[in-house]
C-alpha cells in the first residue's frame, strides 16, 4: 500500500481514499464504488469517519480497505435483518468484513442499500 496522505494532508474525497491504495485493493475498492453508484445513483459521496461515505439525507452505506477485506459498515440493523444472507462473512454490530478474493454479491449490496433508503 502506499499513502500518500500520511502526512498532515487530510483525505476529503472518496477519489483521494482509493488513490492510497495500488493493486487488487485499489481495483477492489473502485469496483465496489461503482457497484454503489450503479445500484443508487441518486446517493452523493463523502468521506465520513474517514471512510467513502454514500448518503442521501443519511449515511446509507461506508466501507473502507483493511489488510484482507473490505470492511462495509451499513449499520447495525442491517446485520441482523441480512443475517441469513451473510452467512460465511465475518460480521459485528453494523460491519460486513468483504474478503478481496470474493466477488461482490450485487443483488445482496442492491437489497442492503436498498433497505437503508427505505429507512429514511
Amino acid at each position: 500500500m502506499v499513502n500518500k496522505y500520511m502526512t498532515n494532508d487530510k483525505i476529503t474525497t472518496i477519489d483521494e481514499y482509493i488513490d492510497q491504495y495500488e493493486g487488487d485493493k485499489k481495483l477492489k475498492l473502485t469496483k465496489l464504488r461503482n457497484l454503489i453508484k450503479e445500484i443508487a445513483p441518486e446517493l452523493n459521496e463523502k468521506i465520513s469517519w474517514g471512510m467513502p461515505t454514500f448518503y442521501l439525507e443519511h449515511n446509507i452505506i461506508h466501507f473502507a480497505a483493511a489488510k484482507n477485506h473490505i470492511g462495509i459498515y451499513p449499520g447495525g440493523e442491517v446485520t441482523q435483518v441480512f443475517a441469513s444472507k451473510l452467512v460465511g462473512f465475518k460480521t459485528s454490530k453494523g460491519a460486513i468484513q468483504w474478503p478481496y478474493d470474493r466477488d461482490f454479491d450485487v443483488e445482496l449490496l442492491k437489497e442492503i442499500i436498498e433497505f437503508n433508503l427505505l429507512k429514511r
